[in-house]
């Protein structure tokens, strides 16, 4: 396996499910941060950064004992950038990284693995997106040579800003494996997800 790192952002305020933390939500018997970093844990070689904000002891209890550590992010409220930049200035030395969510339970690691392997197959020193149609998926995958770049703005550190400014840097990779596209945000997205699981165990 190549020199792979992964950062799940995990410190949002989860708005959107109203009351409760949607990473903390059941999936499996297990929350659902925690089957995040189980998945992404499949698909590289070193402990998956959990960027951690709203909540973070919550979310350190629910990945105590998996194959993760935590940074917490001290601006988490100011929006999802300053999470990215948080995670890109403490993850390791990978030549790899993976930046992903910690609200796509539908991912799986195969999808993971068939991400870096045409992220391998294509230009490494671009950021690799996956896409389907016009939707833009993650995790994306980073070169370390570009980490530095992506800090440069103080205003808007991290990926989103970057990719859109220097479509030179990025590579679009066309993925249709449903878990890139879907993230469960609000209620009603968390019940459809539990019928699904309820179907597919009946």
């Amino acid at each position: 396996m190549a020199d792979v790192a992964a950062i799940i952002l995990a410190a949002g305020l989860s708005r959107r499910m109203g009351a409760r933390n949607k990473l903390l939500l059941p999936l499996g018997g297990v929350p659902m941060i925690r089957h995040m970093v189980d998945v992404y844990a499949r698909a590289t070689t070193h402990p998956v950064l959990v960027v951690t904000g709203h909540q973070a002891d919550a979310i350190e209890a629910a990945i105590a004992g998996s194959f993760a550590i935590t940074v917490f992010n001290a601006d988490y409220a100011q929006g999802q950038p300053t999470s990215v930049a948080c995670g890109l200035r403490a993850a390791c030395d990978a030549a790899t990284m993976l930046i992903g969510l910690g609200d796509q339970p539908l991912l799986k690691s195969h999808d993971l693995h068939l991400l870096l392997e045409t992220h391998q197959a294509g230009d490494q020193t671009r950021i690799s997106i996956p896409v389907r149609d016009t939707d833009r998926g993650n995790p994306i995958v980073v070169p370390a040579s570009l980490r530095a770049q992506l800090l440069e703005d103080p205003k808007s550190p991290g990926c989103k800003q970057f990719t859109r400014a220097h479509p030179e840097h990025v590579a679009f990779l066309t993925l249709s494996a449903p878990g890139f596209y879907a993230d469960v945000d609000t209620p009603d997205a968390y019940s459809a997800l539990m019928q699904h699981k309820l179907e597919e165990t009946s």
